[in-house]
């Protein structure tokens, strides 16, 4: 999010408009929480995961009389536009503020779960997923060197797209999705073809809400259907997903981006979102970057399965 913070401000700088920094998202628009920003403002921030305008949850913003108060503060301050930087909850909330006082919006997608509708890529979901594989990478050495099975949870309540990958590049046994529900039965016969095959170590990545139960649970009944020939243990990554410092692909999607943010707001563009769609920037509404449902890549699942023998 801070290098899409910075392209907007210096994309803003270039072309001699003034850039507003929100602190703390709806929270800031209702308590009227603005600052100017400039070329040096966000200096060395492009490394840094996270953002420097600090992100909140905001009830007040939800109601519409919440949404006319942060309205006055937007005309108080003389705000042409705005850019929201977030996911399904952040472009609601844009979309209704849209419909309700017509301040142009665009959205730029920043979620690690990649699961809004008009880019292929948001930001943050390279750099979680990249996270993980390290994380899966470590796991595997104590997997192999003392013959466990691990289940690694990531994160991923409604979206496998971090599993998937982080599963398959890892060479991990299999994925568990919320997309795709696997049953324990299906699990077990996974397991039961790799130690029928030699296999002495398993690891399986399990998307955080890809079971009704948690993973833990999920460990405890693997454990109960096979008299404890698996010795098996439970990673949970949580939130060590959500930070670090953002890959070279994130910090140039997001730079992108940022630029044609700006350049869509000078063009007329609003209530979008800006995306990468087969490696160009493009503009979705953003009622369909809400309601659209995106699909995992059914040859990622495929690919996995033949190499997980």
């Amino acid at each position: 999010m801070n290098a899409a913070i910075r392209a907007v401000v210096r994309t803003c700088v270039y072309y001699e408009k003034t850039a507003i920094g929100i602190v703390s998202g709806y929270d800031g628009l209702l308590k009227g929480d603005f600052k100017e920003l400039g070329a040096r403002d966000v200096s060395n921030i492009i490394h840094r995961g996270g953002t420097i305008l600090k992100s909140a949850r905001c009830q007040e913003f939800r109601t519409k009389e919440g949404r006319a108060k942060a309205y006055e503060n937007v005309k108080d301050a003389e705000i042409d536009g705005l850019i929201a930087i977030g996911g399904n909850g952040t472009f609601a909330g844009a979309h209704e503020f849209y419909k309700e006082f017509g301040v142009p919006i665009i959205g730029i997608p920043g979620t690690i779960d990649n699961d809004l509708v008009g880019s292929d890529y948001t930001i943050g979901y390279d750099t979680a997923t990249n996270t993980a594989v390290n994380a899966i990478d470590s796991i595997r050495d104590t997997a192999s060197s003392h013959d466990r099975l691990f289940f690694i949870e990531v994160m991923g309540r409604d979206s496998g797209f971090i599993a998937v990958r982080s599963a398959l590049a890892t060479g991990a046994e299999t994925m568990l999705i919320p997309e795709k529900k696997t049953t324990i039965d299906r699990l077990l016969k996974i397991l039961d073809y790799g130690t029928n095959n030699k296999k002495t170590s398993s690891l399986v990545v399990v998307a955080e809400g890809a079971n009704e139960e948690n993973t833990i649970a999920l460990k405890e009944q693997i454990d109960a259907r096979t008299d404890n020939h698996f010795d098996s243990k439970v990673t949970i990554l949580g939130h060590l997903q959500r930070g670090g410092k953002p890959t070279c692909f994130d910090r140039i999607l997001a730079s992108r981006m940022g630029v044609l943010a700006v350049e869509g707001l000078m063009e007329g563009q609003e209530d979008v979102m800006v995306g990468l769609i087969n490696r160009k920037v493009r503009f979705t509404p953003l009622q369909t970057a809400i309601n659209g449902e995106r699909e995992i890549d059914e040859e990622l699942l495929r690919v996995g399965n033949i190499l997980a023998i």
